[in-house]
């Protein structure tokens, strides 16, 4: 029987066929300046993939003199982060649950500070997020760089296991990682539950590479938007968007007025679209270049994406509305 007390604290690090970044991420985490037998790492394989396996049975091995706790789970058929981490924490044996993403790199104070916060009044916690940024960014890195601003997220949070039970943890319908972890911190404000800041609780997390373009798959995400208005409208418009976005839908209609005039022969139609759209789309893509990086690839990468975003928004945002029944702009 182990002589080794309980741990107060259980950290689920969801990951999918990363290894590398899980090995910098459980490093940090293996160096926080919390008894290591106070606390117990939890990954969650949502491959699975053989060499996360490794990596964590590896760093097992390390500290287990040190009577850290670090176990691998298998998450095969939850389809995103939101399963892989309600499969974590409903394993974990701590009363407390600390998030984080295998893309992190966890101060060594992390979870001490965190710990500090979570007084007996508050359910949850939020941590600060640092993201490390050029002075000009280029477009990926300036989106990443919104972490630091978030309200609330899952690379930085820790919540009472009782309060994960009773608003029962993660929509899993939320397979990509996005809006997941709105979703939760939505549902415990509607439970009455508090939430606390820890701003000295801090994880780094960099910005990882990025293909040209990847704004354009990103559009995708926007599916997810439609889900969690329908479940929290009035908290949807007073911290996420206030509005629809209707200069994607001006541009959008300003481009079907080109085709329906060059379509039936009004060239008055299609030319007045034509400056319409040509307008709004310049103006979009200079507003997303204010503050970032003016080199001549990313100019051109901001156009090229300035003139797709807006229709394939759309179309994810009206697809997300239709699945997911919602009354959603």
């Amino acid at each position: 029987m182990s002589t080794f007390p309980a741990p107060l604290v259980s950290v689920v690090v969801p990951t999918y066929r990363r290894p590398r970044m899980l090995r910098r991420c459980l490093r940090a985490l293996t160096w926080q300046d919390l008894d290591p037998r106070r606390f117990e790492l939890l990954v969650v394989d949502d491959g699975p993939d053989r060499e996360t396996r490794r990596v964590v049975e590896t760093l097992a091995r390390e500290h287990a003199a040190r009577g850290l706790s670090v176990r691998c789970l298998e998450a095969e058929g939850t389809q995103g982060p939101s399963g892989a981490r309600n499969r974590g924490w409903e394993e974990a044996r701590a009363p407390i649950i600390a998030f984080t993403d295998d893309d992190t790199i966890p101060t060594p104070s992390w979870l001490r500070r965190g710990l500090d916060a979570m007084t007996e009044d508050v359910d949850a916690v939020v941590g600060r997020i640092r993201v490390p940024l050029p002075d000009r960014p280029r477009d990926h890195e300036r989106d990443t760089g919104g972490l630091e601003h978030a309200e609330f997220a899952t690379a930085n949070c820790l919540v009472r296991k009782r309060a994960l039970v009773a608003v029962g943890g993660f929509d899993e319908r939320f397979t990509l990682a996005w809006r997941e972890d709105s979703d939760l911190q939505f549902t415990l404000l509607a439970h009455g539950r508090r939430i606390a800041r820890a701003e000295d609780a801090v994880v780094l997390h960099p910005v990882r590479p990025a293909p040209v373009g990847i704004s354009v798959g990103q559009q995708r995400k926007v599916f997810f938007d439609a889900l969690l208005y329908k479940k929290h409208p009035l908290l949807y418009r007073s911290r996420i968007r206030r509005r629809p976005p209707w200069n994607y839908f001006a541009i959008v209609a300003a481009a079907l007025a080109i085709l329906a005039g060059a379509t039936a022969g009004l060239p008055l139609l299609a030319w007045g679209g034509l400056a319409v759209w040509s307008a709004l789309t310049l103006h979009f893509c200079l507003v997303r270049l204010r503050g970032a990086s003016l080199a001549p690839s990313h100019v051109i990468e901001m156009l090229v994406t300035s003139v797709l975003i807006p229709p394939l928004s759309l179309f994810w945002r009206l697809r997300g509305a239709w699945h997911f029944k919602a009354k959603f702009l």
